[in-house]
């Protein structure tokens, strides 16, 4: 939740990654765990993998804000785990980690003291070389993500019950 002190950029981007998160979680309303462990397409992804996965990510680039790439890293369950619920997740679970992350990333943001501060990215394949990115670009990626993911999780809702998010 945006904080009533913040304004401006900050509840600009604050209010926009809440906005997603919505609807990812909106998403598995009504579910049962094994709904949400269940992946109705060809793909392996599922519903709670997906929360598992948005909240993961969203803490690591916490973490990267703060301490860039190294302190990125610690902490972070390995990947094939977090796409998938393991045995004795719940979804109520999943969702409530969510929820912890997404607070702790709105508290971070709005007592940053500098959105331009930037740290070099971690060495991968997927990002060039030598690049550093700002808290600021950083929160944009995760509205990215974020949204990207609230669609995946769209077309497996459907795939599950017919439910849509919108429509």
């Amino acid at each position: 939740m945006t904080s009533t002190l913040t304004t401006g950029e900050r509840a600009d981007l604050l209010e926009t990654l809440a906005k997603h998160r919505f609807f990812l979680r909106h998403t598995v309303r009504g579910l049962t765990d094994e709904q949400a462990a269940d992946h109705p397409t060809v793909s392996a992804l599922s519903l709670g993998g997906l929360i598992k996965h948005v909240a993961n990510t969203e803490a690591a680039w916490a973490r990267f804000i703060v301490g860039g790439a190294e302190l990125m890293e610690t902490g972070a369950i390995p990947w094939d785990e977090q796409h998938r619920m393991l045995p004795g997740e719940t979804l109520a679970g999943l969702l409530d980690s969510y929820e912890e992350v997404a607070r702790k990333t709105d508290e971070l943001v709005a007592t940053l003291p500098d959105l331009d501060a930037s740290h070099p990215l971690p060495v991968a394949p997927w990002f060039e070389a030598g690049k550093t990115w700002s808290a600021r670009r950083v929160l944009l990626h995760l509205i990215a993500e974020t949204s990207q993911h609230a669609g995946h999780a769209d077309i497996l809702r459907e795939s599950i019950d017919g439910a849509k998010s919108m429509g």
